[in-house]
Parts: C-alpha cells; structure tokens; sequence
C-alpha cells in the first residue's frame, strides 16, 4: 500500500505542477512564442515588401537612367546639329569675304593698271612730241597742241 499511497500522493503532485505550469508558466511561453512567431511573420513581410520596394526603385532608377540618357544622346545630337550649322555659316562667311577681298584686289588691280596705261599713254604723248620736235626741228608747244595731244592720248 506504501506504494500506491506514494503513487498517489506523487499523482496528486505532479496534478498540481501540471496545474501550476498550465495556469501560470504555460501562459507567458505561450504568449512569448505567439509573440515571437507575430515578429517573425512581420520581418517576413517587411522584408517582402521591402524586396518589392527596391524592385520598384530599380525599375524606376533604370526608367530614369534611359530617360537620361535619350535626353543626353538627343542634346548631343542638337549640339552636333548646331556645330555643324556654325560651321557651314563660317565657311559660308568665309567663302563670302574672300569673294569680297578678291573683288576689292581685282578693282584695284584693275585701277593700277587703269594708272599704269595712262602713265604710260602720258610716257608716249611726251616721245611723240619729242620725236616731233626732231622731226620738225623746232619746239612743239604743249599748252598750244593740247587737243592734238588729248586725241593722240586717247588712240593710244
């Protein structure tokens, strides 16, 4: 009977703990893991979300990124376009004013040689009446045969 008296009163006590756990140890374990299982699904879901935010940002920084550099490609394209404006309107300048100076030399050239023929028109007036002189032996007046000399001037 020793025993099962023992058993029982070890039955009763083990009842009790089992109580005592069940009623005052298992609740804040219970409670600490639900507790933990919650931050865990949590983090898991942050974490989710915050996978589907850096997809997000990734796809809009790449968006970005070829949106940049179409805009850069474009002002590139506009700069060429503009540097190769500018340089056909200097070449068109230049080709312009060295038109321009080549007909101011050609005027003047065209002068000089106008002066060069009339010093030289002057140069043979002046041996026609000196070879007059010879000829006639006497002195030809320049001031009396002016017209004579203009007409000769103007045949050579």
């Amino acid at each position: 009977m020793n025993i099962n008296a023992t058993l029982i009163a070890q039955l009763i006590v083990f009842l009790i703990l089992v109580w005592f756990t069940m009623t005052y140890v298992w609740p804040p374990i219970v409670k600490a893991l639900d507790e933990r299982a919650q931050k865990i699904a949590e983090g898991l879901s942050a974490a989710d979300k915050a996978k589907s935010e850096l997809s997000n940002a990734n796809k809009r920084v790449e968006e970005q990124l070829s949106a940049a550099r179409t805009n850069a490609a474009q002002r590139l394209g506009d700069a060429d376009r503009l540097a190769q404006t500018m340089i056909e309107e200097a070449k068109t300048r230049a080709n312009e004013e060295g038109m321009k100076i080549v007909a101011a030399a050609k005027a003047e050239a065209e002068q000089e040689a106008m002066k060069a023929r009339e010093a030289l028109r002057d140069q043979v007036a002046a041996l026609a009446v000196k070879g007059a002189e010879q000829i006639l032996k006497r002195e030809v007046n320049a001031g009396v045969h002016a017209e004579l000399l203009s007409r000769l001037k103007a045949e050579l």
